[in-house]
């Protein structure tokens, strides 16, 4: 189902018919765009992730890869964003869920880089007591 672009000629989208399947419920043809240039895994990613306006799946990863405490804090803003009445409460819980999401992630690496110097450190200062 791929259609070849002109020569001399980039294609960065193509337009593909997309049909329903028989019992769907809808009985309209829609069309979708899909992107196919060098980009277009990158961008299909960016578009995953960025949609995410009050940083839900932030707040997942800072619970799974990073520190767990702060992940919940981040989790909780970002539920308590997605909840808000106005938008302006909204934007603070967002821009704190994001805040906590990034701390837990960042004193995380820190911890498993720091590890293995504090290690050599204490190795190296008993060392000079013996």
């Amino acid at each position: 189902m791929s259609t070849s672009p002109p020569t001399g000629e980039a294609v960065d989208e193509v337009s593909i018919l997309l049909t329903t399947v028989p019992g769907a419920g809808e009985t309209q043809n829609t069309k979708a765009v899909v992107s196919t240039g060098p980009g277009a895994a990158c961008a299909s990613v960016c578009a995953s992730v960025c949609d995410d306006q009050h940083h839900r799946k932030l707040a997942i990863c800072s619970i799974v890869c990073g520190i767990s405490c702060i992940g919940i804090k981040a989790l909780i803003n970002s539920v308590k964003a997605e909840r808000a009445a106005d938008l302006e409460s909204a934007k603070t819980f967002s821009k704190q869920a994001k805040k906590f999401g990034i701390i837990s992630i960042v004193v995380w690496v820190s911890v498993l880089a720091l590890t293995p110097v504090l290690l050599v450190l204490v190795s190296y200062l008993l060392t000079l007591l013996d």
